[in-house]
């Protein structure tokens, strides 16, 4: 046999080296799932029962009105506010950053009239088993009740802040306090910040001690949701103080409005968390760590029913409760817009999809978790949101 030369020898050892290098990776549950992906920071945002009609086709006109829609403006005012008869003007109306940025140079999963469906699969479609499902990647029968207590069920968040180069580096911004029950934070150990409880501590700003006294005398419409501006300036505050790299936001107004009947308050709030999305997404495209290095999820927790009275309710009482939408948006997520035609999707692929992101495999940690969402990250790195000159 002949003896190899010095060059095939080093390639041979160099070889060797990767492979082992891989293997230790794959035990650990941190490989590559894809070649490198740019993604270095992935942040989920929910915002509570907000429906895929609303997301799709805009304002519901019927329910531009006191009758159904519990309104307090007059007729004119609600449909030169919400009112286009174009569709696509109309959704972009209510959702400008949605469609006109995240829909453009990324994908958005859900508009059943396209042949796009994304739904939960948990059987409840309420609050707290989509958040599990959500975080958890499947659905437990056993989570029956938004008052379950501490979840059994490890969460990708709480995985991911057991990495070491992420410890402390997982952060979650909610509106509802069961969000410390949904993350499990005394098991966990993440930071969260959830309810009414004020945000800020130690040596105070005069900033900061305006932001605990409105969390401590605003009169809520919920004593354990504050408002979601309460919810936004706290957050905003901590990724530029912290810098976390995966980020949790869950906004509760959309859901709280439409349970007290009020479809113009539902829309005033929907419009302002895009405007919120929209003022995260330009915060952290200012900011080096994140700039073209940051993936937005962007989905609900559950749908709602429809006509006159259910758009108010969901759950199984309520027919179109399962009803999702999905949006995702980052430097590794193909421009493929407003799906058609697309494999079915459902709430339990995301969890493992922003671990995927950070080139992770959660199902090895959690094997009851889905898959990760399809063709939302590209096997050619860069090939997703272009890089800011």
């Amino acid at each position: 046999m002949n003896r190899p030369g010095i060059g095939s020898a080093r390639i041979l050892w160099a070889g060797l080296l990767l492979a082992a290098g891989a293997a230790g990776a794959a035990e650990s549950g941190t490989q590559p799932l894809q070649p490198r992906l740019r993604t270095e920071n992935v942040v989920l945002i929910v915002p509570d029962g907000l429906r895929w009609q609303e997301v799709f086709t805009g304002a519901e006109k019927a329910l531009l009105n006191d009758k159904e829609g519990g309104s307090w403006l007059d007729d004119k005012t609600l449909l030169e506010n919400f009112w286009r008869d174009d569709l696509a003007e109309r959704r972009r109306l209510l959702f400008p950053f949605l469609w006109g940025t995240v829909a453009q140079q990324g994908q958005i999963f859900g508009n059943k009239a396209l042949g796009s469906s994304a739904q939960v699969t948990n059987g409840m479609a309420f609050s707290y088993p989509g958040y599990n499902e959500l975080v958890a990647g499947f659905g437990d029968p056993r989570i029956d009740s938004n008052e379950f207590g501490p979840n059994p069920n490890l969460n990708v968040f709480e995985w991911l802040n057991g990495q070491a180069d992420l410890r402390g580096r997982v952060a979650v911004f909610a509106t509802w306090g069961a969000f410390d029950d949904i993350f499990n934070q005394e098991r966990s150990g993440l930071h969260i910040q959830a309810g009414a409880r004020p945000p800020k501590s130690g040596t105070l700003t005069p900033r900061d001690e305006l932001l605990n006294e409105l969390y401590r005398t605003t009169t809520l419409l919920d004593a354990d949701d504050p408002y979601n501006s309460f919810v936004q300036v706290a957050m905003l505050d901590y990724v530029k103080q912290a810098g976390p790299r995966v980020l949790f936001v869950g906004y509760g107004e959309t859901d709280s409005w439409a349970h007290s009947g009020r479809y113009d308050l539902v829309l005033t709030s929907a419009r302002q968390v895009d405007r919120f999305i929209e003022q995260l997404w330009n915060t952290m495209q200012s900011m080096p760590q994140y700039r073209d290095k940051t993936t937005f999820i962007v989905t609900t927790d559950h749908g709602r029913g429809s006509g006159p009275v259910d758009w108010k309710e969901h759950g199984v009482d309520s027919p179109g409760s399962e009803d999702i939408w999905i949006a995702v948006l980052g430097p590794d997520t193909p421009a493929l817009g407003e799906r058609r035609n697309a494999p079915p999707v459902t709430q339990a692929q995301v969890a493992a999809t922003v671990a995927a992101l950070l080139g992770r495999d959660f199902r090895k940690a959690a094997p009851r978790a889905a898959a990760p969402l399809p063709d939302v990250i590209s096997s050619t790195p860069g090939v997703g949101r272009k890089q800011s000159p």
